[in-house]
């Protein structure tokens, strides 16, 4: 019997590099900003802008955000049995949602989950782009069951904020 392969893709922000050229950002910005008002689908100039971002070298001195993801995510891991776990950026950073879960895909991962560290509802990340984006990748990947881990259990969000309070010396005596 064939067993099911599972993965997870923790999708962080991503932050953009402290000495990525100024501008850079602005202008992708611009240009996403312009598609969104006419709609549509993303220019070549305005997918080239994105990657250019995406790919800047990355250190934990120009993106300690990227180091910081990425430390929650080996904490993650141990904590995961079966599953692979992947890091996926929303935007500025590499690789994207789409890239990591179409490299899961072609690598025969038939269940996939996507978590976000974005934990309160509202945001357009959280709340708009990222469910499209999933239902984009059920399309392309019918054989596929991907799932978005969405919403987070509020409750339990306010258990780890009043845990992390109580660890400030005045709240814990």
């Amino acid at each position: 019997m064939k067993s099911t392969k599972r993965a997870v893709v923790l999708i962080g922000h991503g932050g953009v590099p402290k000495d990525l050229p100024r501008g850079w950002v602005t202008e992708l910005k611009r240009m996403e900003s312009e598609r969104r008002a006419k709609g549509g689908e993303p220019s070549q100039m305005e997918i080239e802008a994105d990657q250019k971002i995406r790919n800047w070298p990355r250190t934990p001195e120009n993106d300690p955000y990227r180091m910081g993801l990425e430390s929650l995510a080996v904490q993650l891991e141990s904590l995961l049995e079966d599953e692979r776990l992947v890091v996926a950026y929303n935007e500025f950073c590499s690789p994207s949602i789409e890239m990591a879960v179409t490299d899961l895909a072609n690598e025969g991962f038939s269940q996939i989950a996507l978590v976000t560290t974005m934990v309160t509802p509202g945001g357009s990340h959280a709340d708009g782009e990222i469910p499209e984006e999933v239902a984009k990748l059920q399309k392309r990947f019918p054989d596929a069951q991907i799932r978005y881990a969405w919403p987070f259990d509020l409750s339990k969000v306010a258990e780890l904020i009043k845990y992390q309070v109580s660890q400030i010396e005045f709240f814990s005596e």
